[in-house]
Order: C-alpha cells, then sequence, then structure tokens
C-alpha cells in the first residue's frame, strides 16, 4: 500500500521563486538510491490503475524529462505499448514541439515532431506519464500544442506517482475530458511552509572544474563500449526498448567480471534511467546488494536534520554537456559502481566529475558503460 506518508519527503528547492519546495519520492530511483525491485514494483502498480480502462484503443506513453523517463518506460512495457519521452537535449536533424515545464530550473520540455507526425495518424490516445502532478499546467500546455498540430480525434490522459492537485485543478481536467490516474493522492498545504524549516547546512561539495588530488585519480575507470543506443527521446516499442536493455546487461556480463561484486551501485545519467535501472534488476536478481539513482539538473538544497531526505550533494559538469551543472546526492561507497550513459562525443569532464564524487566516498572501482571515444 502507497501512502503520501511512506513514500514523500520535502526538500528545499536551490533559488526557485516558483515554489520554494521539492517533493522527492523516496522509491523513485532519482534523487534518493533505491533498491531496483521496489522501484519496477512502484512503476508496475501505477500501470495497473490504468491497465484495462482503454481496451481496443491504440495508446502511446509519453513520459516527462527528467524525472519520469524511467516511470513512462515502465508503464509503457506494461501496458505493452509505444513509448517516447520529452527531452531537453538537442537531437540532429528533428524538429520540434516545444512547451513549458512547470516550477522547473529547466524549462524547456519538447517532443520530437517528426515522430509524433508519424505516430499521430494511428494512435488513439496519448497516455502522458509523470511522477507528480500538481497543477497540471505543463501537461495543459502540452495537449494544447498537440491539439494544434494534430486531429482532435486523439484522446488525452494522465497517470502520475504522485497527484497533487487542488479541485479547481481537478475540475479543469475533468471539464476538458482529461482522465486522471495516481497512486497517491498528496496535499501541499504544508510543504511549502516544512520546506522553508529547514536549515540547508548539509554536506555541499564541488567535483567539476577542479584537479582531483592523488588519492582520488581518475586511473583504473573501465569502458565498456555499446554499439549504440535505442534513443526513447525518439518514437520506440516498449518490446524493442526492453530487447535493447537485456542486451546491455549481456554487454556489462561479456566485458566486466562482477561476480565477487556483492554491494553495486548503478547510476543512470540525467534522462538515461530506464536501462540502467533494469540492469540493476537484473543484478539484483542474482542475488547482490543493489541500489539505483541518477545524476540529475535539479539544485536541492540538502540540510542535516534526520527527517530530511538529503544530506550531502556533490555538483558535477553534466556529461551531455560540460558547461552544464548537474548534482548527485548521498553517495555511499559500494563494491563496484557502475555508470550507464548514453551521452557521446567527449565526455572527459562529466567522468572526472562523477569519478571524483565517487572516489571521494571510497568507491575503487568505476565500470563506465556507453559509447565512448
Amino acid at each position: 500500500m502507497y501512502t503520501e506518508q511512506n513514500l514523500v519527503r520535502v526538500a528545499k528547492r536551490e533559488n526557485n521563486s516558483k515554489r520554494n519546495y521539492l517533493v522527492v519520492n523516496r522509491l523513485q530511483g532519482k534523487h534518493i538510491p533505491v533498491r531496483p525491485a521496489e522501484a519496477l514494483a512502484m512503476f508496475c502498480a501505477l500501470a495497473d490503475t490504468v491497465r484495462g480502462a482503454y481496451e481496443g484503443e491504440k495508446l502511446l506513453v509519453i513520459g516527462f524529462a527528467e524525472t519520469a523517463t524511467a516511470i513512462g518506460a515502465a508503464v509503457a512495457a506494461e501496458l505493452g505499448v509505444d513509448y517516447m519521452q520529452t527531452t531537453r537535449e538537442t537531437l540532429s536533424g528533428v524538429e520540434y514541439l516545444y512547451f513549458s515545464e512547470e516550477h522547473s530550473h529547466a524549462t524547456e520540455q519538447k517532443l520530437v515532431r517528426d515522430d509524433i507526425d508519424i505516430a499521430a495518424g494511428s494512435i488513439d490516445r496519448i497516455l502522458f506519464v509523470e511522477d507528480e502532478v500538481t497543477t497540471g499546467k505543463t501537461i495543459l500546455n502540452s495537449i494544447a500544442v498537440l491539439k494544434k498540430q494534430y486531429s482532435d480525434n486523439i484522446k488525452f490522459s494522465v497517470a502520475s506517482v504522485l497527484n497533487g492537485m487542488d479541485r479547481a485543478a481537478l475540475d479543469t481536467f475533468k471539464d476538458s475530458g482529461i482522465e486522471l490516474f495516481w497512486l497517491v493522492k498528496t496535499d501541499h498545504a504544508a510543504y511549502a511552509r516544512t520546506a522553508k524549516a529547514y536549515r540547508g547546512d548539509g554536506t555541499y561539495i564541488v567535483c567539476k572544474n577542479s584537479r582531483a588530488p592523488e588519492d582520488v585519480s581518475l586511473c583504473g575507470i573501465e569502458h565498456i563500449k555499446t554499439d549504440g543506443h535505442m534513443n526513447a527521446r525518439r518514437l520506440v516499442s516498449s518490446a524493442a526498448y526492453q530487447q535493447y536493455c537485456a542486451e546491455l546487461c549481456g554487454s556489462i556480463a561479456a566485458q566486466a567480471d562482477i561476480r565477487f561484486a556483492h554491494r553495486v551501485l548503478v547510476l543512470g545519467t540525467e534522462e538515461y534511467m530506464y536501462p540502467a535501472l533494469l540492469a540493476a534488476s537484473r543484478l539484483e536478481a542474482q542475488g547482490k546488494d543493489v541500489w539505483f539513482h541518477a545524476t540529475t539538473r535539479s539544485p536541492i538544497a540538502v540540510s542535516t536534520e534526520p527527517d530530511y531526505p538529503l544530506h550531502a550533494r556533490y555538483e558535477l559538469s553534466s556529461l551531455y554537456d560540460s558547461g552544464r551543472t548537474t548534482y548527485i546526492y548521498d553517495l555511499q561507497k559500494y563494491d563496484t559502481v557502475v555508470i550507464m550513459t548514453d551521452a557521446e562525443g567527449d565526455l572527459t569532464a562529466g567522468v572526472d566529475a562523477l569519478a571524483r564524487a565517487l572516489r571521494l566516498c571510497g568507491n575503487e572501482r568505476i565500470l563506465l558503460v556507453g559509447n565512448r571515444r
């Protein structure tokens, strides 16, 4: 049974005048390390809220970047339908549909228009998947853009792990014929006050743009090269996407001996979460003590209070853009750390910063899975 009390932790946003708090879901696998089976069980439970609701309709699931990319992919896989995600990255040779995300530090959300053009003629309904819906404005923005471009015959629904919408917002969706599904209903009334009370006096460590001392040298990272990526920023079959993830697991097993590693961390990077989560799940099924989470663009304050969700923050350079700052929270020591990324090109600055953060926590064996020049 999922409840607000056992899922939700309130954190303090840093330098965000739109909303001073962030809702952190302890089982989502983004900011807080989670056991893979627990994350996937929650995502499956969300899929169950929708399962059977649209028999006879052809669905397209769209997951929102960056925090709901794994949730969306998992829901699409459970329902056996096609999937794509929004993105804040830039892909070459495509056109986009743009819309804005409410409350976010990085507000530009976009969908690959080329693929929506293809899908629009054959789908009956788009199911948006989110980790949390508060006002619903982001989704309404995206629906307005899609309705402007495509036939009114396409219907829309929303599934989210958490729903914090007030009565007025719920009525807006009902009046628009947009059905809502969720696992847990949340009440945001006290969240701003709760966030304001936290001291924000946790540990802040800058790991980018600085020379690593000798004891955290980058020598020894093991590279597991892949032959390419199935990019869920483009329209994919959920079955094919799962098969791709399984092949990635095979590449890891073939190129790195982790038989004797018991405690393992699998790290995704920003929007690239689902393949890393499935790899972590495969390792967990072997009886290992496996944890999963991911780097993020979100700058969240950390604090020393025991009830606060995040206590240490590592500031990194993004693997996707060395000029972008990203973060990882509450790292610990593991026998082996597996970094999984779909970033391409020169990853030096991003990998250096992330490896530095990991080594500061005592992690000696680090594997990097992905394309590498």
